[in-house]
């Protein structure tokens, strides 16, 4: 690994060889030694940002930026070997650190780490649930880096453009550096506008994906196909499809868990006062340590009466409803009169206490039309048909349709929904052994009822029941504004569940993920999957309609 002028490699260290990294971080070590001694103790000019994400510009106070680098190296690097050496060359730097984790969430390190060359805070959040990352980190693998119809840095700048409809700058920054790490040129980098015609085409796509999904037409996805020079092949169209809502769905749960960008990123090396989401995981790594103010308050660890209540009363509700399921069913009639009274009420529960928020010219020159936003989906004076999945569902017509245009990605995609679905540790709270499968559907089916979508074997009378009106303003604004996600939302509901049932890591440092209080219901999980399949159930029903 050869240091070029301007420019230090950082490659080596993805190897699985234990050779290959120990010459490249003796390079590194080198090079770090170069720098600190000719650099100048005048006022340096700003350091330029990085054009590739394995390399760092090689600027007079660059320093700064390797020896960031160098600090989640120590602490982030599932190799031994890479943390040791760049904690000798740093020596004495405090963060929280990878390397008590067990051989289970060690695999999925190392696994994320060869393939993207960093361990993210997305990572180190799903790891509560290592069933779930693994499939992820799977999917997210083969969408972004394994043969498929579209090139490489197609599919990160399609990332960039999904995660900049919800503002969500920390995916966007990911992928630039992602994007320019392939070849992609940094001229599309200044706005759509200087992406090719083909790109620009998919805009409208992705602002409805996003926003509204249930207007996508067969008509839209025709204009994509037959555009002469411009158009896409189907096959294009369902990778470019499953991309966006992927990271659509990624910015709802990187904002529903308040996640900050990495220490070596840009903004993640600040010492600054609690993000949106409070102390999360990722603010402690960062150098943030309010966790201890916190166990240090009398309400931060010991349950009010009112938060344990609220989990009986939640109990007590889930087998009162399980009684009546089975002395009575309600009549077909009764139970769609319920859903339209469900999805009536829906469009009552406010997203948001903020005011709109005005996306940043860094985020907005990714996409088009940056008024357009999240409308309920029927409002007065109009009205969309009930999309029901008796006639058009994942299981029977989205999953094959997936598989034959791009294969195996829709078994990959139904392993993760699946997952997501079905994930419990049969606890809540404080309770073992209970049955919470009734409350993962009333979450799920409410999502998907905001939608417009309808289960017609199911009671949508439980969703009150099940589901207060804080529990779901916090739902509907991770899933449709999560971009105006706040903790006041999140602390508002099932106060005595722990973070990790919630879907937060709050107050968590990571030495404590080899041992997660067992969550039956990991809410972020649940919210991001059945928003993702909500969406493709819109556009893919769109694609088959334009087929035959």
């Amino acid at each position: 690994m050869e240091e070029r002028e301007g420019e230090m490699r950082w490659d080596g260290l993805c190897s699985r060889d234990v050779t290959t990294r120990a010459a490249a971080l003796d390079t590194i070590g080198q090079a770090v030694l170069r720098r600190s001694e000719i650099i100048s103790p005048v006022a340096a000019v700003s350091p330029t940002r990085a054009t590739d994400g394995l390399l760092v510009p090689a600027a007079r106070d660059g320093l700064s930026e390797v020896l960031a680098r160098l600090l989640m190296l120590s602490k982030r690097c599932p190799f031994p070997d890479v943390r040791e050496k760049s904690e000798a060359i740093l020596s004495g730097v405090q963060m929280i650190q990878v390397g008590n984790e067990d051989a289970v969430m060690h695999t999925l390190f190392a696994d994320s780490f060869a393939t993207l060359g960093r361990l993210d805070n997305v990572t180190l959040v799903m790891v509560f649930h290592p069933q779930y990352l693994e499939s992820f980190l799977k999917t997210q693998h083969y969408l972004l880096q394994m043969d498929g119809p579209l090139p490489l840095h197609y599919r990160h700048y399609i990332g960039i453009m999904a995660a900049a409809r919800h503002q969500c700058s920390y995916l966007v920054n990911l992928h630039v550096n992602d994007f320019l790490h392939v070849g992609g040129d940094p001229k599309w980098l200044n706005g759509l506008e200087n992406a090719p015609q083909k790109l620009q085409n998919l805009g409208e796509l992705n602002k409805m994906l996003a926003h509204r999904p249930w207007l996508i037409t067969k008509e839209h996805i025709e204009q994509l196909l037959k555009t002469e020079e411009n158009s896409w092949s189907l096959a294009e169209l369902i990778h470019a499809v499953v991309l966006l809502t992927h990271y659509h769905s990624l910015a709802s749960f990187t904002f529903g868990c308040g996640i900050s960008p990495e220490i070596d990123c840009e903004g993640g090396h600040t010492f600054r006062p609690p993000s949106v989401s409070n102390y999360c995981i990722c603010e402690m790594t960062n150098g943030y340590h309010g966790v201890d103010e916190i166990h240090a308050s009398p309400t931060g660890s010991i349950p009010s009466t009112e938060s344990v209540c609220e989990v009986e009363v939640l109990m007590e509700k889930m087998k009162q409803l399980q009684e009546c399921r089975d002395e009575e069913e309600a009549s077909q009639e009764e139970m769609a009169t319920r859903f339209e009274r469900e999805k009536r009420e829906s469009m009552f529960v406010c997203s948001s206490e903020e005011e709109e928020l005005a996306p940043t010219r860094d985020v907005s020159r990714h996409f088009e039309d940056t008024s357009y936003g999240y409308k309920d989906f029927s409002r007065h004076g109009m009205h969309v048909p009930t999309f029901r999945v008796q006639d058009y569902s994942w299981e029977d017509h989205g999953y094959s349709l997936v598989n034959r245009l791009y294969p195996d990605v829709g078994q990959l995609l139904d392993e993760k929904f699946h997952i997501a679905y079905n994930l419990t540790y049969n606890t809540m709270a404080m309770h073992k052994d209970v049955d919470t499968s009734m409350l993962r559907r009333a979450i799920w089916n409410y999502i998907h009822c905001m939608f417009g979508i309808r289960y017609d074997d199911y009671d949508y009378g439980e969703i009150n029941q099940l589901l207060d009106r804080s529990f779901k303003v916090y739902i509907k604004t991770v899933v449709c504004t999560p971009e105006k996600t706040t903790k006041r939302m999140y602390d508002s509901f099932w106060r005595q569940f722990e973070h990790s049932e919630k879907g937060q890591t709050t107050f968590s440092p990571l030495p404590l993920l080899t041992t997660p209080s067992a969550p039956q219901v990991h809410v972020n999980l649940l919210l991001v999957e059945a928003r993702m399949q909500a969406e493709l159930l819109y556009a893919l029903r769109a694609i088959t309609r334009y087929m035959t």
